[in-house]
């Protein structure tokens, strides 16, 4: 009887603690789309890929158009000349192919610009929430703007205007600070 009772009593110990963290939630879209520094790392970032984009286009243009006039002179070029085409076709593909994996590959110049521009930024943002977290003593701290499925959150521990007061940003009229 005695174990069984001091065992309630450790667990009650031990969990007790648990039951007195304190959460909060923030929107790190929200907080993102509120910094004007993060905006133009966007605009950026969406020029860059429309520009990367279009001189992958023009590439496969070319290669459509050397392809259509292949077709309509294959019938009187020589066998010699039919496989220089097919192999000059071949090659732009794999040209135009290799350009576009280049740019926008998982470790292409958009990845990497992206870590330039807006690592940077984010960054600043989690070591704000970190520091707020800190000193108001939270446990936890979930992001809803992620995978996360929160199904409710109570809007008293919403921190995002805590965060983004503490990083120097005012709120966009047209965002919204609730999910």
């Amino acid at each position: 009887m005695k174990k069984i009772f001091l065992t309630a009593v450790l667990v009650a110990l031990v969990a007790f603690p648990l039951f007195s963290q304190k959460y909060a939630y923030i929107d790190s879209e929200y907080i993102l789309s509120n910094m004007p520094d993060y905006i133009e790392a966007q605009a950026e970032l969406d020029r860059l890929a429309v520009e990367w984009q279009n001189e992958i286009e023009v590439q496969f243009r070319s290669i459509d158009s050397m392809y259509k006039k292949y077709q309509v002179e294959a019938i009187t070029l020589p066998e010699k000349m039919k496989k220089n085409r097919e192999d000059a076709i071949i090659a732009a593909e794999q040209a135009a192919k290799n350009l576009q994996k280049k740019r926008f590959g998982t470790d292409g110049d958009l990845f990497k610009k992206r870590e330039e521009l807006v690592k940077p930024i984010q960054d600043r943002v989690f070591s704000a929430i970190e520091e707020y977290a800190k000193d108001r003593g939270f446990a936890f701290v979930f992001d809803v703007a992620g995978d996360m499925t929160i199904v409710y959150a109570d809007a008293k521990w919403d921190i995002n205007d805590q965060i983004m007061q503490k990083l120097g940003i005012t709120p966009n009229d047209n965002s919204e600070s609730e999910e």
